[in-house]
């Protein structure tokens, strides 16, 4: 295992085209530790030039690229897989380092991330069309799927790994050449892994990645230049729609995975101690920081006391503390903004009456951290069950009858994931149908799955990754008409 110094040492930080380099101009921004708020280093700050050269590469090899056979490109794609696994340690230390996550965090996240090389490596060679006769009888037709060609992929910092590969494994197994923009807060991982992918044998400029901390101006030209054909973007509703505006313009092919405001509902026939311990899966996974984290928790009235006793009890044993240290099972926030945005709902509910079971406080600095929290008796107007909290808070609110429990869920304008928690099994499916979300857990609190469809519905966007579904997101369908 090498030291945190070696590590940062041996990570690019220019831009990545073709190979490493300099932004035009020279100019660098700093990434920081969240658990410390130190500077770890300094990456080179892209211009909307260097978007441009990024694309002129990317468009330069896309017919060479999607010529290339689909068992060539699974086989690249297996090759980053494996190069990702085996330096797994290196990865993760990273990504704590940048993120702040735990390192047992950061581990399962490797897993995660590769997983979408390995899945993809397979589907590479599986993309379908189909031969048939016209009913009519009138000729044949043949249906052929191409690659959609340049593809611009905005990825957010609270998974540096997994929403790059997510969004990069599909796109280089259809035969489309990408960019990748990711977060400023966490630029490293991503570099790491376009160097870990052109050792493995990915043509230069097939994927590049500009690190900038203008994200909006470095990326416009790339929006209006007909040559990009494709937006893939994960972050918040907001920034999203504003893509969608512009992409608009060029008409792009859009994939927009958006913020959440997921309902973790647990019944009166629920076994309480599993609803729990999902909970606590749902709740804390990455600290919080997840778009699919339970957001409200809605238990029936019979059990909310029993279920929230077992979660503060739960809840309390996480530890604060530096990711990197092995004691730690709760990580700090990103940053400063985020942390007094947990504050603010946090403050906000209890100031409309709501109840502190558990944490409530922010502790004094250095680092962004903010306590595991368990939050009772929160009125309806509170900010917090409308306002999605990225943070390690659980606002827990009751109800009497499934039909309540199932339209407090609906109410949102989100619809990315939910979780249901209870033994009966028409119960489970007629709820989960009736869910206005893309996806449902039944008795799970982790449901992520590289071989499952992810996407929301409502204003958490469309579009889907993973599963067979992902790689469609980046092939047109061509139909030819045969006599």
């Amino acid at each position: 295992m090498v030291s945190e110094t070696e590590l940062l040492e041996s990570i690019p930080t220019q831009l990545w085209i073709g190979g490493p380099v300099d932004a035009a101009g020279g100019a660098t921004f700093p990434v920081h530790n969240p658990a410390t708020g130190e500077v770890i280093a300094n990456v080179a700050d892209a211009t909307p030039a260097d978007a441009v050269r990024a694309l002129d590469a990317a468009v330069a090899v896309q017919a060479e690229w999607a010529a290339t056979p689909a068992r060539q490109r699974g086989e690249i794609l297996r090759a980053v897989f494996e190069a990702i696994t085996a330096r797994a340690e290196e990865f993760a230390l990273l990504m704590t380092l940048e993120m702040g996550k735990a390192l047992p965090e950061s581990r399962n996240e490797v897993r995660y991330g590769a997983e979408f090389f390995r899945w993809f490596s397979e589907e590479a060679t599986r993309i379908h069309g189909r031969y048939q006769p016209a009913p009519a009888g009138t000729g044949r037709i043949l249906v052929h799927k191409q690659p959609v060609g340049p593809c611009l992929a905005i990825t957010p910092w609270n998974f540096p790994l997994a929403m790059g590969t997510r969004k990069i494994g599909p796109a280089l197994a259809a035969g489309c050449t990408m960019i990748v923009k990711p977060a400023g807060e966490t630029p490293l991982t991503m570099l790491l892994l376009a160097q870990l992918c052109s050792a493995a044998g990915l043509p230069d400029g097939v994927l590049s990645v500009i690190t900038t901390s203008r994200s909006g101006a470095v990326t416009a030209p790339l929006l209006t230049d007909p040559r990009l054909r494709k937006l893939t973007f994960t972050g918040s509703t907001p920034v999203g729609k504003k893509l969608v505006e512009s992409a608009a313009h060029g008409l792009l092919r859009t994939s927009m995975e958006l913020g959440g405001n997921a309902p973790f509902v647990v019944f009166d026939d629920a076994d309480i101690d599993a609803a729990v311990q999902g909970a606590v899966l749902a709740k804390l996974r990455n600290g919080g920081e997840a778009c699919t984290a339970a957001n409200r928790f809605h238990v029936q009235n019979s059990v909310r006391a029993e279920f929230t006793d077992k979660l503060v009890a739960a809840m309390a044993e996480y530890k604060l503390g530096a990711g990197a240290d092995p004691a730690t099972t709760l990580g700090p926030l990103i940053n400063e903004n985020q942390l007094d945005t947990v504050s603010e709902l946090v403050d906000d509910a209890v100031a409309a009456g709501a109840q502190v079971k558990l944490g409530g406080k922010a502790p004094c600095g250095p680092g962004w951290f903010y306590p595991a929290t368990v939050l009772t008796d929160i009125p309806p107007r509170a900010r917090i069950l409308r306002e999605e909290v990225f943070g390690p808070v659980a606002p827990i609110v009751g109800f009497d009858t499934e039909e309540q429990g199932l339209a407090a869920a609906n109410d949102t304008e989100f619809g990315l994931v939910a979780y249901v928690f209870t033994k009966n099994l028409d119960r489970a499916l007629r709820v989960a149908e009736g869910l206005e979300t893309g996806m449902v857990g039944i008795n799970r609190g982790v449901i992520s799955d590289p071989a499952a469809p992810f996407g929301g519905v409502k204003q958490s966007g469309f579009g889907r990754e993973g599963g067979f579904e992902g790689i469609e997101e980046y092939l047109n369908t061509k139909y030819i008409a045969l006599p």
